[in-house]
């Protein structure tokens, strides 16, 4: 693996923080976009909110340049469960634990490791930038997230999956177990902005570092109060939008975060990771458009984990 780079220090020039740095950098515009989009500028010691910064000349700009993952990804012979598949397009049910594509410390176990051994993925430049290798990748899924995931096996796919993602075409719905107050069958709609968080680089936070619109309706399913006076609920969660940790974040906000999230809550011994998977996502098929119902039944170890703090599992749990 390439060892990181070490910090890149400038005195800005006026003028857009993007074009100074790139500039400055020799990098492209499109590879300084992508640091500050991933959280790696400093402007006089503080995170850089927004490529359009204006400078007035003088600030010291700082790049913590990631380093890049290594130029081959090696594909590898492991099982997946595919839920769909044709010349076009997979859809895969990650399992957790599975990072979904190759960046930063990080080449192997990967699922576009596991699709390159399987199939071939359009090719893509992906070495360039912060988010790593991604061929074929439209959406992603947290490493610990388990669920459905759709990758492109062509180029046109993946413009036109992508498109479906950006314009809103599509339907997710998770399934999570939830800490804090719920009452079953009364619907939250959650519409607060989401960006990066200004100290913790790898948190995201209502508001933060260039906030965008986020939405979420959240629908209790069951709720159950333990023997410690808690309220948890089997949430179903479905995002308008598709900002990074969404889910995680806007629970976070209610004062409800998952069951089991080190980052925005705390571990839990009845589960080895957070408690949230990718159970339903609707996509119009990227040439025939018709319209693909993908579905990925709730995992073991989440509704073992809920029945464990005294649950029950509501009928047609496995249907929208």
């Amino acid at each position: 693996m390439t060892p990181p780079s070490p910090p890149l220090t400038f005195t800005a020039t006026p003028g857009r923080l993007d074009a100074v740095l790139s500039a400055l950098s020799g990098q492209s515009r499109s590879q300084v976009a992508g640091w500050i989009a991933g959280g790696f500028v400093r402007v006089e010691g503080s995170l850089a909110l927004k490529a359009s910064v204006k400078l007035r000349g003088g600030e010291t700009v700082s790049v913590d340049v990631p380093a890049p993952p290594d130029a081959t990804v090696p594909p590898e012979d492991v099982p997946l469960d595919v839920l769909f598949e044709d010349e076009h397009l997979i859809a895969v049910n990650k399992p957790a634990g599975m990072v979904t594509h190759p960046a930063p410390g990080v080449t192997r176990g990967t699922l576009v490791n596991a699709l390159l051994g399987r199939t071939t993925l359009p090719e893509q430049e992906g070495f360039d930038g912060p988010d790593g290798f991604r061929p074929g990748i439209v959406h992603r899924l947290d490493k610990d997230t388990s669920g459905v995931i759709v990758v492109a096996k062509t180029v046109q796919a993946h413009a036109r999956l992508a498109a479906a993602f950006k314009n809103r075409d599509t339907r997710k719905t998770y399934l999570a177990i939830a800490a804090g107050t719920w009452k079953a069958d009364a619907p939250v709609q959650v519409d607060v902005p989401i960006g990066r968080h200004p100290v913790q680089r790898q948190r995201m936070t209502v508001g933060g570092a260039g906030a965008r619109d986020a939405q979420t309706l959240f629908t209790p399913l069951a709720a159950h109060r333990d023997g410690h006076g808690r309220t948890l609920a089997l949430v179903r969660a479905q995002p308008r939008t598709g900002r990074t940790h969404q889910i995680r974040v806007h629970l976070l906000h209610l004062g409800s975060p998952l069951l089991g999230d080190p980052v925005y809550g705390r571990p839990s011994e009845l589960m080895s990771r957070h408690a949230l998977h990718a159970q339903f996502l609707d996509i119009p098929h990227p040439v025939t458009r018709d319209m693909l119902h993908l579905h990925a039944p709730a995992p073991d170890d989440l509704l073992e984990a809920w029945v464990a703090l005294g649950g029950g599992v509501p009928a047609g749990l496995e249907e929208l």
